[in-house]
């Protein structure tokens, strides 16, 4: 399963420089405002040390990481869904992604002109929210409008609950709430899935900085994103898009020099995957050996053969059991064929919760 991360902002915010960056991708990224039209869409290997150690130790034949989507789409501007721009019809390309990052600008430059005249982080976070929330009332309206007559007079269970459940939400967006933050029951999730509405989506703040930043404390800009950001519990990244965009286009050994002389520990892919990760609830498992090496990922909370079912139906439907060690054994041992001496090899069942870093061979009949 590829995790979906849609990018929205402003215009000139570094957007596109980002995607470029994060994809190795040359997507148009220019100084004015809706250079990107239409969505580009981005596929990249996600980075894990621990499927190094598994390459190095297997020597396998083929190699198979998980993989992160990024969709990068024109800029928002305030007024969007009112025609304002490019209007916000742009915006039904990013429904169907797993969370939302919102690339925030925290940098002057007098070169790089802001839409709204002047540098201001919260007021761009607001804009883009309402811009959203106007997208998903035109959403949750049409289908108020298709349901509401057989729901009133027909009187049918399920037409009846959907249509309360679109009339909670759509007081949520009037009270200019996004739909992240309103409590549903377990029945109200399963159906709100169905209408791809944007702001119910997790959402990650990337902010933006200049060079001159990443070695010094947060500066103003960040300071109040990241309040603003603690208040609505959302997680924050802080990177220099325009450095992330040098360092893609590097061998390993001077990108490695580069972050060296900037100061920079971990490079702002990384860190946006990992949050990302954390956020959803994903984690990942490992096939590993001769033939392939390869990272899955899945739901936290997912038996043996739910997992087993993610690499193929036929493996979920006929599972009998997994044989399976940690990626810390793997390490202590030595190999796995260690692991195994040393009695660290476990065949689990049906009931088995996967765990992160598990290493796994699944055993089916169908």
């Amino acid at each position: 399963m590829a995790l979906k991360m849609g990018i929205v902002g402003l215009p000139n915010v570094g957007k596109s420089t980002l995607f470029n960056a994060i994809t190795n991708s040359q997507v148009e990224a220019a100084n004015y405002p809706f250079a990107t039209i239409k969505p580009n869409v981005g596929i990249v290997e996600v980075p894990d040390e621990r499927m190094e150690t598994l390459i190095t130790l297997c020597e396998p034949k083929k190699i198979i990481y998980s993989t992160f989507e990024f969709y990068d789409i024109a800029g928002i501007i305030a007024g969007a869904s009112k025609g304002e721009g490019l209007g916000n019809a742009f915006l039904q390309n990013i429904r169907e992604t797993d969370a939302i990052c919102m690339v925030i600008r925290c940098f002057d430059n007098k070169d790089i002109t802001h839409v709204e005249g002047i540098v201001d982080p919260i007021r761009d976070i607001e804009i883009i929210n309402l811009e959203l929330i106007i997208s998903d009332q035109e959403q949750i309206k049409k289908r108020i409008d298709k349901i509401a007559k057989k729901a009133q007079t027909l009187k049918q269970k399920d037409d009846v609950i959907e249509y309360e459940i679109l009339l909670k939400l759509a007081t949520a967006l009037e009270q200019n709430k996004l739909l992240k933050d309103v409590a549903l029951t377990d029945e109200e999730v399963k159906v709100v899935k169905n209408f791809n509405l944007l702001t119910i989506k997790p959402f990650i703040y990337v902010a933006n900085v200049a060079e001159s930043d990443l070695q010094h404390e947060d500066n103003t800009y960040v300071k109040k994103v990241k309040a603003y950001a603690a208040q609505n519990g959302i997680e924050v990244v802080v990177i220099c898009a325009k450095i992330e965009a040098e360092l893609s286009a590097l061998e390993l050994p001077d990108r490695t020099l580069l972050m060296a002389d900037y100061g920079i520990a971990e490079a702002g892919l990384s860190q946006l995957i990992k949050k990302s990760y954390a956020l959803l609830g994903l984690q990942t498992f490992f096939t590993a050996g001769k033939q392939e090496v390869r990272a899955w990922t899945f739901k936290k909370g997912s038996t043996a053969p739910m997992c087993a079912g993610i690499i193929h139906s036929d493996f979920e439907r006929g599972f009998i059991r997994a044989e399976v060690y940690a990626y810390a054994d793997l390490i202590k041992y030595g190999s796995e064929k260690a692991v195994k001496e040393n009695g660290r090899l476990r065949s689990e069942g049906k009931t088995y919760l996967m765990q992160d870093g598990d290493i796994c061979f699944f055993k089916f009949n169908v």
